[in-house]
């Protein structure tokens, strides 16, 4: 069973796309949508954001591992079925604090896909309460 992420790209109004993650199946709905594929117990990161006219309404950052079929999961919108939330953090600040910890991990030339979901844990953890998570 594989986990399907509904992406879509409206300039300045709205945005869904996975900063990292394997994508092992993508199908094009239309200009401004598209649909990808994951397989089970793979790591990908989904931003989301939104605009109204008055600014940035929503920002969010995912950091979700896929399920098994059978196993428990979360959840989540746009996430089909769902999966194991090993970061969730909202609010532009902390979104771009989460971007700027996995540009450092490529930075090193790893994949942050493969990094452990406990430090995942840890991040989601720190962010959560004002702290620098730990490198």
């Amino acid at each position: 069973m594989r986990t399907q992420v509904d992406l879509i790209w409206i300039d300045g109004r709205q945005e869904r796309w996975i900063r990292f993650g394997a994508i092992v199946e993508a199908t094009i709905v239309s200009r401004t949508r598209r649909i990808v594929a994951f397989d089970p117990d793979a790591v990908f990161a989904l931003v989301r954001w939104t605009a109204n006219a008055y600014g940035t309404a929503l920002s969010r950052i995912d950091i979700v591992r896929t399920c098994s079929a059978g196993a428990a999961y979360s959840t989540l919108p746009h996430v089909t079925p769902g999966g194991e939330l090993l970061l969730h953090l909202s609010g532009w600040p902390k979104v771009e604090q989460v971007l700027q910890r996995i540009d450092a991990i490529e930075a090193l030339g790893l994949d942050p896909a493969e990094a452990a979901p406990d430090y995942w844990h840890h991040v989601h953890n720190r962010l959560s309460v004002g702290m620098t998570p730990r490198r």
